[in-house]
């Protein structure tokens, strides 16, 4: 592998990680599934959820808006492990958001992620949503609802 290719694979997983972050808060639960490979999984030990392949994904995100009002997360760059046309890494976390009941929660998490290149590009196979710090203090601003966009159901 070239150094450009492994320059470019680091941007693309990058832009990879903040396109999930972006249809996250968007209510884009398509397009977040779109992000995993088609067998991929992300699994959230903590709530406990484990969503095996695309559907599932989708499913789980259209239910989504049944739990809060409100979701804000903010991701920050961790390390990126290439190893050809697999890779590991970890993306930092920091959540904000307002339960359905008005109740608040905040926390900060990290992904340990696994990547695989695709004919469509850099997707992940695995998503491990790891939970570090939570404080469920009611949240004393306000936030925007964005609507839920349609799905063609």
């Amino acid at each position: 592998m070239t150094d450009f290719q492994a320059i470019a694979d680091r941007v693309e997983i990058e832009a990879l990680r903040a396109e999930y972050s972006d249809a996250a808060m968007m209510r884009d639960y398509d397009r977040l599934a779109s992000l995993f490979a088609e067998d991929g999984a992300l699994r959230m030990p903590n709530i406990p959820v484990e969503l095996e392949g695309r559907e599932q994904i989708q499913a789980w995100g259209r239910r989504a808006p049944t739990f809060w009002r409100y979701f804000i997360q903010t991701s920050h760059p961790g390390v990126i492990v290439l190893e050809g046309d697999t890779a590991t890494g970890r993306a930092y976390i920091q959540e904000l958001l307002e339960l359905n009941d008005h109740g608040g929660h905040q926390n900060i998490a990290v992904y340990h992620d696994r990547y695989a290149r695709t004919a469509d590009g850099w997707r992940f196979s695995e998503r491990v949503y790891e939970v570090r710090y939570v404080d469920s203090a009611p949240l004393t601003g306000t936030g925007t609802i964005v609507p839920v966009p349609p799905h063609g159901d």
